[in-house]
């Protein structure tokens, strides 16, 4: 008989967001996220879509109390050690998600306030959208909007770094212990503003020329909760993340027909095309 296999343990991560049947973006963006940065990863499905690279034509919402169910599982069985939230597409389920999560007491969270497009269409109505700002982001170890949502969290213009600087500081009132404003739309480079209350940070990044983006916010924000379940510092996190997303972007997938995903598996997959060998 053979010798039996070392035991092995890792960190949990428990993302709790929709799920893209494409692939590239949502749970499952976040689960290859999360194996790609070394942590295991769990999940809460909070809606189903059915999308590919060119759009979405459908979704339908999983009941409130599924949703709970779901986390209620993870998180008492295995030690839930940093978690994050994507897209939540209504009141109810953002006040259910926000209500487990502080039940449970979970730690390291990570809100990625899904709300506005790429293309600046609102996902979400005022009432989930206030419910995001007073139920969830007081619970958040950090928030990372892109630029037109934490223009629309404070109802002001925020187009260019001087004012990233300002509604940084100003989101951190609304109850997050840290903010990341998330300049990929920015003209030039792709700065990012990271502010905790003492250290304002910007973050440099190049601008990688591709169509191939989808998933990148949820890919950030995965990665910055895989690095807290490892115990990294926050602003390490940020950081640390941030380089795993540009490589991911710098290697995207040309899959299907419109927008494909980032390349989740850039540091292991060596001819990720393998159609051309």
């Amino acid at each position: 008989m053979g010798s039996p296999a070392s035991l092995r343990t890792l960190p949990v991560a428990l993302t709790i967001a929709g799920s893209d049947s494409g692939g590239g973006a949502g749970i499952q963006a976040d689960l290859k996220t999360f194996l790609a940065m070394g942590v295991h990863g769990t999940s809460a499905i909070v809606s189903l879509t059915a999308q590919n690279t060119t759009g979405v034509s459908a979704v339908h919402d999983v009941p409130t109390d599924f949703i709970q169910e779901q986390i209620k599982q993870v998180v008492t069985d295995m030690k839930v050690v940093a978690a994050k939230t994507g897209m939540l597409s209504n009141a109810d389920i953002v006040g259910a998600v926000a209500e487990s999560i502080k039940d449970l007491q979970i730690p390291n969270l990570v809100v990625d306030p899904v709300f506005i497009s790429k293309n600046q269409d609102r996902l979400l109505s005022e009432k989930a959208l206030t419910d995001l700002i007073e139920k969830l982001l007081p619970l958040a170890e950090i928030v990372t909007p892109n630029l037109y949502e934490a223009g629309a969290l404070l109802d002001t213009e925020t187009s260019t770094l001087p004012h990233m600087r300002e509604a940084a500081k100003r989101i951190l009132e609304l109850g997050p212990r840290a903010v990341l404003i998330k300049g990929g739309h920015l003209e030039g480079n792709a700065v990012d503003v990271f502010y905790d209350g003492t250290d304002l940070v910007e973050i440099d990044g190049p601008m990688i020329d591709s169509p191939h983006t989808h998933g990148t916010g949820c890919t950030l924000s995965a990665g910055i909760a895989a690095e807290l379940a490892k115990g990294s510092p926050l602003l390490e996190s940020v950081r640390t993340a941030k380089d795993f997303v540009s490589g991911a972007i710098r290697n995207g997938l040309s899959i299907g027909r419109g927008y494909g995903p980032t390349n989740h598996g850039w540091r292991f997959i060596e001819n990720p095309d393998r159609s051309k060998t």
